[in-house]
This record gives structure tokens, C-alpha cells and sequence, in this order.
């Protein structure tokens, strides 16, 4: 049921990922004009929210290669979350600990509000993707214990490989390293549903890392950002839906501190 929330939720980073198209002044060359302008301009609009500016590396790139590539973060407070970021073609929201669907749903809506009226020539802003973004973890040692088992019993995940293949061998039948994804196509809203599980560390110890993305590309992108909240309402009813499902059981009551 939409609206749960956990008391020890294994959520590792929420993420709203909002592209643009980029102008070709030069065959080969991607770039936003407007950029610059559009840099102080959203500072002085979300300052109140996210005060503290930080100057990323990749700032000092030239303008021919950065395009898509976050160059500056807004944070709630000094190396706190939830934080802004933005560079040419890109625009994200960022939450972990503090994470909860309400806030983060206020935050995301109010957030395209601000970046439309700081973009100076809002009729040129065409979003071309829209990624809501959930990634998760488990502790779990994958190194000794077997995830394909683990997948099965506890979140009903089948990934199997046929028992013979490490038979008269010397391959040990448990992953060093395991990636798994797939990516449904979905109606509602118009785009694709993706689920990746894969082995990964989480504040240094082994776990079992799970990601669950909504993303609209291209024409199924709505009409921004007069649609926008319908569209993150129903990109998270899937996510919910998926992760609570995937959950159900054992985990959940772990992850309820029962």
C-alpha cells in the first residue's frame, strides 16, 4: 500500500534526474547558451532552501564537453542532504537519511517550479528525460553466502544458473560479483520501469544493493512543468509498489526493526 514508511529504511539515496536538450552551435558540440544566466538565477530562488553552494570539479571543464555533467550543488546545509544540483542539461534533487515521500515530493514539485522561472527563456526548456530513482540496500555477505538463494527467499527473485555448470570443475557456484537488471515498458507513466539488483558495500561492509527507476524519454516526457507533479505521483506509486512487494516478509519486518 502506497504511503508506508519504515522505521529503519534501507534507503540509500532518492533521486530525481531532470535533461534537457543542449543547443550544436558547432557539429559535435553540445551546449546550453543559457547556462551561465540560468546558474545565478537559480541560487538567489532556492537559497532559502538549500544555502550552502558548492563548486564541483568539473566546473573548470570547457563548455564543448560539460554538457550533462553536474557541476554545481545547493545543499540544505553544509555536507547535509537533500541538496540540488545542476549543469548544462541536467537538474537533480538528492535526498538519503532524511528521505520522506511527502518532503520529497513538496521539494521536487517546488524545485522544476524554480528551475522554469530562473531559466531565461523558459519556451526553450524542452525536458527530454525525466528519471525518478530509488536506490536500496541489504546487508548481506555475498562472498560467503549465496544471493541466489538469498534473491529467492527473501524477495522473491528466481536468478538461477544450472547446477551442472560447476560440476567436474574448480568454479565455485557463488558470485565473486553479481549485476542483475531488467526494464518493462509502462503506461502510466508513459515510459520504462527498471529493476537492478547487484553486490556493492555499504558504509564498508558487503550488501546487496537494489535500484528501482521510473524514466520518461523523449515524447513520452509530459508537458513540463504544468504536468510534472502528476507525472513524479505516479512515477512513485510504481517505485512504492515494487519495492514494498519485493519486501514483503521477512525484510520488511527487519526493516521495521521487529
Amino acid at each position: 500500500m502506497p504511503g508506508k514508511t519504515l522505521k529503519n529504511k534501507p534507503l540509500i539515496e532518492a533521486i530525481l534526474e531532470v535533461k534537457w536538450a543542449l543547443t550544436s552551435p558547432i557539429a559535435g558540440v553540445q551546449t546550453d547558451p543559457h547556462y551561465k544566466i540560468l546558474l545565478g538565477r537559480l541560487y538567489d530562488k532556492v537559497r532559502e532552501d538549500y544555502p550552502e553552494h558548492e563548486q564541483l570539479p568539473t566546473a573548470s571543464m570547457p563548455d564543448e564537453i560539460a554538457g550533462g555533467m553536474v557541476q554545481h550543488r545547493f545543499r540544505h546545509a553544509v555536507n547535509d542532504w537533500p541538496l540540488l544540483q545542476v549543469g548544462p542539461g541536467i537538474f537533480t534533487l538528492n535526498d538519503t537519511h532524511k528521505y520522506t515521500w511527502p518532503d520529497f515530493r513538496c521539494r521536487a514539485i517546488k524545485a522544476i517550479t524554480k528551475l522554469f522561472e530562473a531559466y531565461p527563456k523558459p519556451d526553450t526548456l524542452k525536458v527530454i528525460n525525466l528519471l525518478l530513482r530509488y536506490i536500496d540496500a541489504v546487508e548481506f555477505d555475498y562472498m560467503k553466502e549465496d544471493i541466489f538463494l538469498f534473491l529467492k527467499d527473501k524477495m522473491k527473485v528466481i536468478a538461477l544458473l544450472p547446477n551442472n555448470l560447476f560440476t567436474d570443475n574448480e568454479i565455485q557456484n557463488i558470485p565473486k560479483h553479481f549485476n542483475w537488471q531488467s526494464t518493462f515498458v509502462c503506461r502510466h507513466p508513459p515510459g520504462t520501469v527498471t529493476v537492478r539488483f547487484a553486490t556493492g558495500q555499504k558504509e564498508g561492509k558487503p550488501c546487496l544493493l537494489w535500484e528501482t527507476m521510473v524514466q520518461s524519454d523523449g515524447s513520452e516526457v509530459p508537458q513540463m512543468p504544468r504536468d510534472f507533479e502528476q507525472w513524479i505521483v505516479s512515477a512513485h506509486n510504481i517505485t512504492d509498489d515494487w519495492f514494498f512487494k519485493i519486501i514483503e516478509g521477512e525484510l520488511e519486518r527487519r526493516f521495521n526493526g521487529e
